[in-house]
């Protein structure tokens, strides 16, 4: 769906412009546990709408890919679909690319593991988590409740991949010292500049990104905040001072 027409003439899927690196900031960066950064925001309260992955590099900072699909829902009728995409993506003009692009949940996965293996960060044979990578989300919600959520409706066993998974949140308040609401307040105190649109998958998820980037550049180590127990589903938080 990536080649779509319709997609790419509205979205620009080569994001160096909005995700710049600063040769000297680069140089700030601290040694970090992980090699690449996934960032994920979710869109879509009752079922996943939109499933947007920014890739950097953890030690340049540098954009790699990104990942980005419209999620047709499976448990609400066509009718409701169309009042509740009308409603959420209709004042961003991007109603008409949703429809003629957006697939199941279960495709996308099956798409975003081609793309994470084509990456070298995950072998489906192996039923492992991320190699050398974590997903980073703003809050906890995509991954603790989100995505469990939507692989129950879509039928779906809960992928390997999202067993563990950084909350910015946390980094956040450990590193300065301060809570963040959200992905606002931080570009907000951080005076970081917000590109596209806010509760558009993709632009938030290049603001998430940029977020990222300052941090490493102001010298945080961005690590694993939460993991999944794969038998019992109980997640444990891995930092005592979080966001709760």
């Amino acid at each position: 769906m990536m080649d779509d027409v319709s997609h790419l003439e509205k979205f620009n899927h080569s994001l160096l412009l909005d995700l710049p690196v600063n040769a000297s900031a680069a140089e700030k960066v601290k040694p970090q546990k992980l090699d690449y950064f996934l960032v994920l925001d979710l869109e879509g309260k009752v079922e996943i709408l939109e499933f947007p992955v920014v890739m950097i590099d953890a030690h340049s900072m540098e954009f790699i890919d990104s990942f980005h699909r419209f999620v047709r829902p499976t448990a609400m009728s066509e009718q409701r679909i169309g009042e509740y995409i009308e409603g959420k993506y209709g004042k961003f003009g991007v109603d008409r690319v949703w429809h003629d692009t957006a697939i199941p949940f279960g495709e996308v996965l099956r798409e975003f593991e081609d793309w994470i293996g084509g990456h070298k960060l995950w072998k489906q044979k192996q039923g492992e988590s991320l190699n050398s990578a974590a997903f980073i989300t703003c809050g906890n919600w995509d991954l603790k409740t989100k995505v469990p959520e939507q692989c129950k409706v879509s039928k779906i066993k809960l992928p390997s991949y999202f067993m563990e998974w950084i909350n910015l949140k946390d980094i956040y308040l450990n590193f300065y010292n301060r809570r963040a609401t959200g992905m606002m307040t931080m570009m907000r105190e951080l005076q970081i500049p917000i590109v596209g649109s806010h509760h558009l998958g993709i632009d938030d998820t290049k603001n998430i990104t940029r977020v990222v980037q300052r941090m490493l550049a102001d010298g945080a180590v961005i690590q694993i905040t939460a993991r999944r127990h794969p038998d019992t589903s109980e997640v444990k938080f891995l930092f005592k001072n979080r966001i709760r």
